[in-house]
Parts: structure tokens; C-alpha cells; sequence
């Protein structure tokens, strides 16, 4: 194909503006290299001739786009192809270096507005030029304008929990958090994560279009909540990836990686792990209670996730609680912020308060005597930005009465103002490929259908008697009951956006069945109901339905945070009880004298006990907050046009009887690592429609010393009537030794097989799996015995009774 200069010339003039020397010499590189590029294919081209900037950063664009056209070429394999592409980048190599030497010379107001230019100088310059008011002013989350540096007013405060949150665009709504944990898939995670950063991205870039600079348009997400789901009642545990320190880590590490791009230069968007640290309610005290835990607990529960993140995910930010450890306010922590997130993880990113932490220092906590000595307290620990609008109005005045110097708060901006620069926003839009995003990326295709993946693959099976599941679709009539039916607002669940169409339950079967048969509906019951309801005419309305299912459970309007709810079984956004609610269970009892097929889909974002359901229900769907997607999701797990896959993030306990003291922080008898009791089901547990067999397993070595690693290998044969997907966890427990987990889980894969399929599933234990922490808080090597369990659910009976395949173990000796 002959070369298409008028191609280049719209290259050139979507390209930020040259001197006219620049671009003819641009031109006059490429008219050279057309020689050479007669016979080369479109596509080969097709990478190069976007508009890219010729600036500072050309050599870092030719790098990538040079790797990207000789792959092309490679593949085509034509080697006389290749050598003429390395001449034609040779040729533009030389141009783009004479363009980006003669492109530096061009004049900039300030130093810190040119891109040639490190981060680092660029951030020095700009601090430098500050007032000390202006400097306070910017490390507010709402920051205003610096009109005469040409900088535009910023809030950091955005939300992207499951979907980007609480803005004016309509944007995609993926299953909240806890559900997303249930689907134990770190691919779809972190896929979430980069569909995400493109829909805040492409609401940014419209916002800025508009000098539209509200909350909720930034690119500086508070988003994961990595706190541990210790307790069942806590209301934001919805908002968590479940109880268990590894799922934790390695959800959040998929969507932080997702979120935040792969892009050399520039973040596609800024995350932020909270809330640091020991944080898991009660709600209605969180303002001032402080957490004692042991070092055994902090450092192999509690602080895993974040150490992750911060360590291995390079998370942009980080936000610590409102409430105090070991005597000191999270935000104004000696160890936590200091020893641990700055000294020993070596966190160069920046720090936000909770919404009002910092107000607590001198308000509530009273650690603090005013308000200046709480400012000069968190920003002496490392707490960059408030979000607020009280306490660090008066550092100002702090600086001056010598409570911390003016240098103390540059420190802080520069962390502030390096993440802005990371995120583009004071380079030219053609320099920044995230920049360029359209608003068309809102609700796109791929995005709707990857909410829907992930809203099939979260549902988990929890009761299937007599494989009642999945219903044929020649029924005459079906029941749709209860409160959650034909609800949007509980499948969004909370810190959620608002997508454009939501299906319901409701919805979902009915667009199943397309009118083949009747579909009643009845709200039938409310959550929570104080009287003694009559039933009588719902259920004389249903007893010639051939399927009654009733869509219970709770809502995001009853636990949530810190919330304005008095309930009974709710107080302050927390739950009273576990228990689900008697309204509910009561109808359920009358649904079942009927005779006809109960299904019971829950939807929660918390572990609920149904002790009496799981004995007289015969079939038990958990469907979690599930998103936009959820309804269709729902009808496609009940008529088996998708076979269940999803494990749960938590364990579900029989009563409040299981439970220890909501206020104690102690891990002991939680969660599956520590509870000594039988749960009602277990974490991992999950039914499918099929069945898997586990056998072979086998491992490189019997001994271990330590800093050595094992092989592990273990056949997964799918022994079932359908093809489905088969979550294989590995876990590893130690024997005999107290402070040790009973069980705790190390790795997963999730993985498909046809009926009657094999596959051979590998892990590689390493060193840093068969440690402890002991009793101090220290990482440790201790000898002894380990099983090594692999299965598709935590060890434990109650797994064999539900219906769990049976697990393979091995010993390894620890030396």
C-alpha cells in the first residue's frame, strides 16, 4: 500500500502544537521513510499513526511502538519485512530525538508545567512557589483553584467500590464487594478494576472538557476496603472481600492492578487501601473506641491486605480509621503510620483521613487538646490530606506558633502533587492515552456483560436437595415473592452507581420465560415486621404455582455505615442478630406447607444464620447485592443456563451463640481460621450443578527445609452431568501448634472442565506459605508437621455432610 501523507498531516495536527521548525522537520523524517514503506501492510502502521506527542517522552512511546510493529511483522514472518521496519524506525528515531531536543527549548511559564521534566523537579517547583495559605488550602480534600499558577480546584474524594460511585453519569454497576470476593476470580477482578478506571476516566475527561471540578469526577479513588470481615453484624463488611487475610489480599491486588493501569507513565487511575487499620465496628462507636489486638493477631490478620497492597500492588493511597490503637488515633499512629506504612513498607504515596478523623483527635478520642495540635499531629505522622473541612484550616497557625514548620507541610504536597502529575493532569491531553478516553466508554458492551459475568459467577448454591435446581422451563406458573423481588435499590447495594437498567429478580425470570408462563409477583412480606402478619391470602394465591420463590434476606437500607436505623435485629447500620429476620422465616414456614418447590434466594452482604431454612428449605440460593446484571444472573443460575460456581468470602454461623463480643477484637473463635464450633456452611462453600473428584495428589519433596519450596500436583476430574467451573483452594494446616490457624487457605484456581474432563492442577508452596506468625508478631519457621488440603471448600466436616467433594491431603514434615 503506498504510505497516506494525509494521515500524517492529521497525526500531526492532533498532536499538541510545535514550533513550525518541529513539525517540518517531522514531516520532511517521514517523507524520507515513505521510500521504504510502499509495500508495508496497513496494520503494521496502524500502532504508529495515532496522535502521540512529540515531546520527552517520544523515546518511551518509539520503544513501545517498535516492539509493537516488529511483533506484528515477527508474526507475519517475513524477514526482509523486518529488517525494512528497523529502518523506517530509524529514521523516525532520529526525528522524534530532533523534535523532542528542539521541542525542550519551548518557553513554559513555569517549570513545573513542562513535561520534559522529572516528577520530581516538577513537584519541587510547583511546592515551591506556594503560600503557606495556599499550601494548607491544598491539602484539604475540597482544594481551590491556584488561579495565578494556572492550577484548577480539586476534590480527592471519589468512590469506585463496584463500579464508579455516586456521580451524575450513569456508569456500570458490578456485584458489591462481598459478592465480587465470592467469586474467588482474580482475572474478572482485575478486569473490573480496568473497566472501572475507564468509566471514571471517561467522566473525568468530560468534567474537565466542562470545568466541571465537583466531587466524585476525580481520578483519586477510595476504593478497596481491605478491612477483615471479622464479625458477621458489622454493616460495611458488604463492603470487604470477606474474612480471610489471603482472599483479601489477592481480590485487592487484581483490582488495584486493574484500576490503576499498566501504563509506564501515568496511573489510568489513583486506589486507595482502607481503612488503616484494625477497623471492622461497631459503627455507632467508631469515633472513639480504641482497638488493644495482640501482635500475633495484627500481623497475621489484620495487616496482611494492606502490606500487600502497599508493598506489591503499588497502591497509590492509603486512609486510616477514625479509631484509635493502643492509645493513639489511626491517623496520628507511632507504629501504624510511621514504623510500619512509611519506614518498613516504604510508602511513598500519599495519605487521606476518613471523612472527620482528624476532628476526632481533639473532639472525641481527646488525645488532642486543640485543634491545631491534632493538625500538627497527623500531618507530623504522615496524613497528607483531610477530608474534612476543620482541623487542618488551622495549620496555618500551627506553623506559626511552631507546633511543625512549613517544610512539615511540604513534605506532605509534594506526595499530594506527585499523584496529580502521576495521573496527567498537568500534561497536554495528547501526551496522556487515558486522557483521550470518550464519554462512549460509559455502560459500553463489554462492560455490561462483564457486570453480568461477574454477577452468575458470585451466586453460590448453598442447598440443592434431590438436585431440585436447575427448574425446566415448561412450567405453567411460577411465585415471585418477597422484599428483594422486584427491588433495584438492595442489588446496588451501597457506595454504588446508577446504571441505567437494572434487572430484578422479577424482571430477570420474566425476560427467562419470554411469556411461556404465568409469573406472579407479590412483595408478600416486608424485612422486618413487629405484628403478626396474615398470610392467608398470598399463599391461597400461590398454591396452584408449580415454583414458589421467595427473594428475601436484607438490604443495604438496613446495615451500611454508620446509619440512622432502629430496627429490630439493626441499630446504627450494624446488626443485633445474625438470625434472619422471624417475618421472614415465618413465611418461608407457611410457603412451605404448600407443598409446592420453595427456592429461597438470599440477598446480604453479611453471613446470615437460616439454621431453620437449612433444614426445611430445599433449595438455597445466596445471591449477595449482585448489581445491575443480578436479576438476569439470578434466572440464569434457577434455570441452569449458567452452573453455579461461587464459594463464599465467609463463614455463615448457626446463631448469635456462636458469636463472641462484637467490641472484642480478638480472633479467637472467628472466622473458619480460628472457630472452633461447626458453621452452618463454611467458608469456600459453594454447590454446583455438577460433581468434581479430587485424587492424585502428589508433592515434589517430603521434607522442607526452610526458604525451600514444594511442588504440589492434584487431579480434578469433572465427574458430573454438566460442564461447569470448579474453584480448587489449597490449604495448609499446621498440627499442634496453639496460635496457629486451624486450617488457612494459600492459593487458588478457578478453572472450567467438560463433562468427564481431567486436569492436572499445579501450586508452587512457597517458603512464605508454611510460615507463622507467633505469639510476638514475628514471622517464623516452625518445625513440625503440615497438611497440605486441597478441595473446593475449608476443611471441615460440614463440607462432606453439604455436599462438598472430598478433599486430597498430604503431609509435609517441616525441619
Amino acid at each position: 500500500m503506498a504510505f497516506d501523507t494525509k494521515v500524517l498531516r492529521g497525526s500531526l495536527r492532533s498532536s499538541r502544537p510545535y514550533p513550525t521548525e518541529i513539525a517540518c522537520k517531522v514531516r520532511k523524517g517521514f517523507r524520507k521513510a515513505r521510500k521504504v514503506v510502499a509495500e508495508m501492510p496497513k496494520e503494521s502502521w496502524d500502532f504508529f499513526l495515532q496522535p502521540h506527542g512529540i515531546d520527552s517522552v517520544a523515546n518511551k512511546l518509539l520503544k513501545s511502538a517498535t516492539q509493537g510493529i516488529l511483533n506484528r511483522v515477527a508474526e507475519a514472518g517475513n524477514k526482509n519485512k523486518i529488517l525494512i521496519m528497523k529502518r523506517i524506525l530509524s529514521h523516525l528515531a532520529a526525528v522524534i530525538f530532533l523534535a523532542s531536543s528542539l521541542s525542550a527549548q519551548k518557553n513554559y511559564a513555569y517549570p513545573f508545567l513542562d513535561p520534559s521534566l522529572p516528577v520530581e523537579k516538577r513537584v519541587n517547583d510547583l511546592v515551591s512557589r506556594l503560600t503557606l495559605e495556599e499550601k494548607v488550602a491544598q491539602m484539604l480534600n475540597v482544594t481551590p483553584a491556584i488561579e495565578r499558577l494556572g492550577i484548577p480546584p480539586y476534590d480527592w474524594w471519589n468512590e469506585c467500590l463496584h463500579g464508579v460511585a455516586r456521580t451524575s453519569f450513569k456508569t456500570t454497576s458490578y456485584p458489591q464487594a462481598i459478592g465480587m470476593a465470592a467469586t474467588f476470580d482474580t482475572d474478572a477482578m482485575k478486569k473490573m478494576g480496568d473497566y472501572t478506571a475507564e468509566e471514571g476516566r471517561a467522566i473525568n475527561n468530560e468534567s474537565n472538557r466542562n470545568k466541571n471540578y465537583k466531587r466524585y469526577v476525580g481520578l483519586t479513588y477510595w476504593t478497596p476496603n481491605i478491612n477483615i470481615f471479622r464479625d458477621p453484624r458489622w454493616g460495611r463488611g458488604q463492603e470487604t472481600y470477606g474474612e480471610d487475610p489471603y482472599l483479601t489480599a489477592i481480590m485487592a491486588r487484581a483490582f488495584v492492578t486493574g484500576l490503576q493501569g499498566n501504563d509506564p507513565n501515568y496511573l489510568k487511575a489513583a486506589g486507595c487501601a482502607k481503612h488503616y487499620a484494625i477497623h471492622s465496628g461497631p459503627e455507632p462507636s467508631r469515633h472513639v473506641f480504641d482497638v488493644n489486638v495482640t501482635d500475633h493477631d495484627l500481623w497475621e490478620t489484620y495487616l496482611p491486605a494492606f502490606r500487600e497492597l502497599v508493598v506489591n500492588a503499588k497502591v497509590a493511597g492509603v486512609m486510616c480509621a477514625y479509631n484509635a490503637y493502643a492509645g493513639q488515633p489511626c491517623c496520628g499512629s507511632d507504629r501504624l503510620m510511621i514504623k510500619i506504612l512509611r519506614d518498613d513498607w516504604k510508602f511513598t504515596g500519599y495519605v487521606t483521613s476518613d471523612c472527620g478523623a482528624i476532628d476526632d483527635f481533639w473532639q472525641r478520642h481527646k488525645t488532642d487538646p486543640t485543634a491545631e495540635d491534632a493538625a500538627a499531629k497527623a500531618v507530623l505522622h504522615g496524613t497528607d490530606v483531610e477530608c474534612g473541612n476543620v482541623t487542618y484550616k488551622s495549620l496555618a497557625k500551627a506553623v506559626q506558633d511552631g507546633k511543625l514548620s512549613e517544610k512539615d507541610l511540604d513534605v506532605s504536597l509534594k506526595r499530594l502533587f506527585a499523584i496529580r502529575f502521576r495521573l496527567g493532569m498537568f500534561d497536554p491531553v495528547e501526551m496522556v492515552k487515558y486522557a483521550q478516553i470518550p464519554v462512549t466508554a460509559l455502560e459500553s458492551q463489554p462492560h455490561k456483560a462483564h457486570a453480568l459475568k461477574m454477577a452468575r459467577e458470585s451466586i453460590v448454591v448453598l442447598r440443592n436437595q434431590n438436585h431440585l435446581l436447575p427448574i425446566g422451563k415448561n412450567i405453567k406458573k411460577i411465585a415471585v415473592l418477597g422484599p428483594n423481588a422486584d427491588n433495584a435499590n438492595t442489588q446496588l447495594g451501597n457506595y454504588n452507581g446508577q446504571p441505567s437498567v437494572v434487572t430484578t429478580v422479577l424482571q430477570g425470570i420474566k425476560d427467562k420465560l419470554g411469556g411461556a408462563a404465568e409469573v406472579f409477583y407479590s412483595r408478600a412480606t416486608d424485612f422486618v415486621d413487629t405484628t403478626q402478619p396474615d398470610f392467608t391470602k398470598v399463599i391461597d394465591s400461590v398454591r396452584n404455582a408449580d415454583v414458589l420463590i421467595y427473594v428475601g434476606g436484607i438490604s443495604p437500607r438496613l446495615e451500611g455505615e454508620e446509619m440512622r436505623v432502629s430496627q429490630p435485629g439493626f441499630s446504627g447500620g450494624d446488626r443485633t442478630t445474625i438470625e434472619l429476620p422471624i417475618v421472614q422465616t415465618n413465611f418461608l414456614k407457611a410457603l412451605n406447607a404448600t407443598g409446592k418447590l420453595v427456592i429461597f434466594v438470599i440477598m446480604t452482604g453479611s453471613a446470615i444464620a437460616i439454621p431453620w431454612e437449612a433444614d426445611n428449605i430445599p433449595v438455597i440460593v445466596n445471591a449477595w447485592y449482585g448489581g445491575q446484571a443480578a436479576g438476569t444472573a439470578v434466572a440464569d443460575v434457577l434455570f441452569g443456563d449458567y452452573n453455579p460456581s461461587g464459594r463464599l468470602p465467609v463463614t455463615f454461623y448457626r446463631s448469635d451463640r456462636d458469636l463472641p463480643s462484637f467490641e472484642d477484637y480478638s480472633m479467637a473463635n472467628r472466622t473458619y481460621r480460628y472457630f472452633k464450633g461447626e458453621p452452618l456452611y463454611p467458608f469456600g462453600f459453594g454447590l454446583s450443578y455438577t460433581s468434581f473428584k479430587y485424587s492424585n495428589l502428589t508433592v515434589s519433596k517430603q521434607s522442607v527445609k526452610k526458604n525451600e519450596s514444594v511442588h504440589a500436583e492434584v487431579i480434578v476430574t469433572n465427574t458430573g452431568k454438566y460442564s461447569g467451573d470448579e474453584v480448587v483452594q489449597l490449604y495448609i494446616a499446621h498440627e499442634g501448634i496453639n496460635y496457629a490457624p486451624l486450617s488457612a487457605l494459600k492459593s487458588f484456581r478457578r478453572v472450567t472442565l467438560q463433562t468427564g474432563a481431567s486436569q492436572k492442577i499445579s501450586f508452587d508452596i512457597t517458603p512464605e506459605m508454611l510460615t507463622l506468625v507467633d505469639a510476638s508478631g514475628a514471622t517464623i519457621f516452625q518445625p513440625g508437621k503440615v497438611r497440605v488440603i486441597i478441595g473446593d471448600s475449608s476443611p471441615a466436616g460440614r463440607s462432606d455432610q453439604l455436599g462438598a467433594a472430598k478433599p486430597s491431603e498430604a503431609i509435609l514434615t517441616l525441619k
